[in-house]
């Protein structure tokens, strides 16, 4: 015991235990009673706040997750969309390509069909001026025979129709005409 009491003479304590008093609990609670005022007081100043920020940005996050899977889901459907569209281009471009020639092969057609009434108006052309050719021939060829005719009636009058003279005349007639025109 002496040596406690000289540890506790020694120290200034006043026979007090870790030197507890009632002023030293009584400021110990003050200063708790503070530092909750003080933390209610943070709270509301600051924790409130930065609670609600936290909330915000948990709620823009949520937002914009939504319209991330909305987005997706989007861009899924448009790529389902674009693979059918895919698929689809072969048969697309083989009817096409089939109303293309289909096209063209009317197309040919009504060339070809022009052409045909082209050349058959040329063709129907050329028979009208051959037989108008032809007319024009026979027309000469009657002149020419009118003018036979007359030259032997005028021979034949000359000569007196004998018989034998007859047949001369006749030769020398067909000789100056020519063979061509009686074949033609």
């Amino acid at each position: 015991m002496s040596l406690m009491k000289v540890a506790l003479a020694g120290g200034g304590f006043d026979d007090r235990i870790f030197g507890l008093d009632s002023q030293l609990l009584v400021d110990a609670g003050i200063t708790l009673i503070a530092m909750f005022c003080l933390f209610l007081l943070l709270s509301y100043l600051l924790f409130n706040p930065a609670r609600k920020l936290l909330t915000k940005r948990q709620d823009r996050i949520r937002e914009q997750m939504d319209i991330a899977a909305k987005e997706m889901a989007d861009g899924e459907q448009f790529k389902a969309e674009y693979d059918a569209r895919l698929k689809n281009v072969d048969k697309e471009a083989e009817e096409i390509l089939t109303e293309t020639r289909k096209k063209a092969l009317k197309k040919e057609n009504d060339i070809i069909d022009e052409a045909k009434a082209e050349a058959s108006r040329v063709l129907d052309r050329a028979d009208r001026e051959i037989e108008l050719e032809k007319s024009r021939v026979k027309d000469e060829v009657r002149q020419e025979m009118i003018s036979v005719a007359t030259a032997m009636a005028g021979k034949i009058v000359a000569a007196s129709l004998d018989e034998k003279k007859q047949s001369q005349l006749i030769a020398e007639t067909l000789e100056e005409i020519g063979e061509e025109t009686w074949l033609n």
